[in-house]
């Protein structure tokens, strides 16, 4: 029984991570994003789509090393976190997204695995558990995409 309510558990992870239920997938809003409006500014929004894109691959990325290397020293916050309004360059914004789907799918790799343990404390965190950490992978993609989507909606609407 234990067994099965784990893998039910990891099933359900997995299913958020990879952006189900009501969640609007990653792959949906960053595809064909305008490359000459990636860095635009919309009035009354503090991020262009480059920082919020570029900042969950970030996050994700810490969130994912923290997860399974003692050894990770995470960015300086909020300046490690938040780049330049502007990518230096369209490769950029590919090599991003690539890497973003990349970490997304280590930390997938990590929840699907039973050898991990979801529930122990990570001996190098301070109580987080590599369940904790999935949720808040899931958690914080979901709330910087739904802002990534309305930063594109509102961008295209205005063109």
């Amino acid at each position: 029984m234990k067994s099965n309510q784990e893998k039910i558990l990891r099933d359900h992870l997995l299913y958020l991570l990879k952006g189900g239920g009501a969640h609007t997938k990653f792959e949906d809003v960053t595809a064909d994003f305008p490359t000459n409006l990636r860095g635009k500014k919309v009035a009354y929004l503090p991020h262009t789509a480059w920082m919020l894109l570029e900042h969950m691959r970030i996050a994700q990325w810490d969130i994912l090393e923290f997860s399974r290397d003692r050894k990770h020293v995470s960015p300086d916050w909020p300046s490690g976190y938040w780049p330049e309004e502007t990518p230096p360059n369209a490769a950029a914004w590919d090599r991003s997204i690539k890497s973003f789907q990349k970490e997304l799918k280590a930390m997938q790799a990590l929840v699907a695995n039973p050898k991990t343990d979801l529930y122990s404390p990570l001996p190098w965190g301070d109580g987080q558990t590599v369940l904790r950490e999935a949720l808040l992978v899931a958690d914080h993609n979901a709330y910087h995409l739904g802002q990534l989507m309305l930063v594109r909606k509102m961008i295209l609407s205005a063109t």
